[in-house]
């Protein structure tokens, strides 16, 4: 084959995982905020892998030393916010047409200690990292459009009742017993898309406050908890919807939300060979394989943007 038989096709490159951890002094109480930050830049940069121009060419190393320099120099307020700040600064520049730039937001919280009197209250500047999620974020910038989500992953719920699977069709290679009275478990993985330019201010007045990406989340993610304790659900699926539907109703920041949850079996065990009855009390925690549901629930009359889930591994 000829190399006038084969063209670029779509690319993109960057620095993977820029981890920086920023630590604000300002107060004897300080805050702490921890990302592992990812630059993947867009262009025409079809000569530098065609014949190794590297003309137009930012390097990766700028791309790290630059996630650095913005920490100190703007501070690290969320992660939403600093995407924006990194997207907006490289389309500014030539060589760079768009481009996509995620974090991944570690949690920390402050270590109890007693005081004075005995009771428990937070340290200044000691801190235990939380398991409970990850906060997630990413920003793609495709021909002057900004697409922005906030989102988080490995959040893992179980309900011991109130969860039930029946009704699906049979056939001779179905063996999975109806279930009226089940363990449903998940990690979910959310990821939801804000209206465009949520960071700046509004249409209305000069002086619209930018969108509070701190409050958006904890509601978020408080109506997702909410709905997957509160839904007597009849399948996985049921209860991903009703949360998608309740955060739309509730934050008209959002247009779209997408979920990945897996279904993380519980088996019933069978005490029966030991003269032991087993009311749905024992269960094996299964492993592999799992289901997996994966959707979108989307306002009706929201535009299509399929830019800003381009590449996104493991979404719709």
């Amino acid at each position: 084959m000829s190399s006038s038989d084969v063209v670029l096709g779509p690319n993109q490159y960057g620095k993977a995982e820029v981890r920086v951890v920023r630590v604000n002094r300002e107060t004897p109480v300080h805050t702490l905020i921890d990302l592992n930050v990812s630059s993947m830049l867009r262009g025409d940069f079809t000569d530098c892998y065609t014949s190794g121009d590297n003309t137009r060419v930012i390097a990766t190393d700028t791309q790290k030393n630059t996630v650095y320099a913005f920490a100190k120099e703007h501070g690290i307020s969320t992660p939403e916010e600093f995407l924006l700040l990194l997207g907006r600064h490289f389309t500014a520049q030539d060589e760079v047409s768009g481009g996509r730039w995620t974090a991944e937001s570690y949690p920390w919280e402050r270590i109890q200690v007693p005081g004075p009197d005995g009771t428990l209250g937070a340290h200044e500047h000691s801190f235990v990292k939380s398991k409970q999620e990850i906060r997630t974020a990413a920003l793609t910038v495709q021909d002057g459009i900004e697409h922005l989500l906030g989102g988080f992953s490995d959040l893992t719920v179980l309900k011991t009742t109130g969860s039930e699977f029946s009704g699906f069709p049979r056939d001779r290679y179905t063996t999975l017993p109806e279930a009226q009275d089940r363990i449903m478990a998940t990690d979910i993985t959310a990821r939801w898309l804000f209206a465009a330019e949520p960071g700046a201010p509004g249409p209305g007045s000069p002086d619209e406050a930018p969108a509070d990406f701190d409050a958006i989340y904890a509601r978020v993610k408080q109506i997702v908890l909410e709905q997957f304790a509160l839904v007597h659900s009849l399948s996985l699926q049921q209860t991903l919807y009703a949360a998608g539907g309740a955060v739309l109703g509730a934050v008209p920041e959002i247009e779209d939300i997408r979920f990945v949850m897996p279904n993380n079996h519980h088996y019933v065990v069978d005490l029966s060979p030991f003269g032991l009855e087993n009311p749905n009390e024992v269960f094996q925690a299964g492993d592999r394989p799992y289901g997996l549901m994966n959707a979108s629930v989307t306002r009706r009359d929201a535009p299509a943007r399929p830019d800003a889930w381009e590449w996104l591994g493991g979404f719709c």
